[in-house]
């Protein structure tokens, strides 16, 4: 049941402006589009994009361990960490959608198809 928390340091990502095409991809130094990555607490077999900002929340498993993420990734990770937790900064409404969904499912959802 636990989840190993082996993730980057957060870090900072700017939010992408959106071009006339509604693609959230901003051009790169040289012209093109560059694809975004998935925020840190995405698991690598986790198939789901992100909602939201990358760094909405924070969450700490119980050795005081961090990883940042988007509130669907943050409630997939906290549903498979026993003893972990939302980081205290994290704004009340985006704790408490982090917990309201992360007590609906299941640890490791995307094995089942969730």
């Amino acid at each position: 049941m636990n989840q190993p928390l082996n993730t980057p340091p957060p870090r900072r990502v700017p939010p992408a402006p959106t071009g006339l095409g509604g693609s959230a991809e901003p051009a790169g130094p040289t012209g093109p589009a560059v694809p975004h990555s998935r925020c840190p607490a995405a698991a690598a077999k986790d198939p789901t994009p992100c909602e939201g900002p990358r760094d909405a929340a924070t969450i700490v498993d119980r050795h005081g361990r961090e990883a940042a993420g988007c509130v669907h990734h943050c409630a997939r990770l906290l549903a498979g960490l026993e003893g972990a937790r939302v980081h205290p900064f994290v704004p009340a409404p985006q704790a408490l959608d982090i917990y309201s969904r992360a007590r609906e499912l299941p640890p490791f959802a995307w094995e089942i198809g969730r």
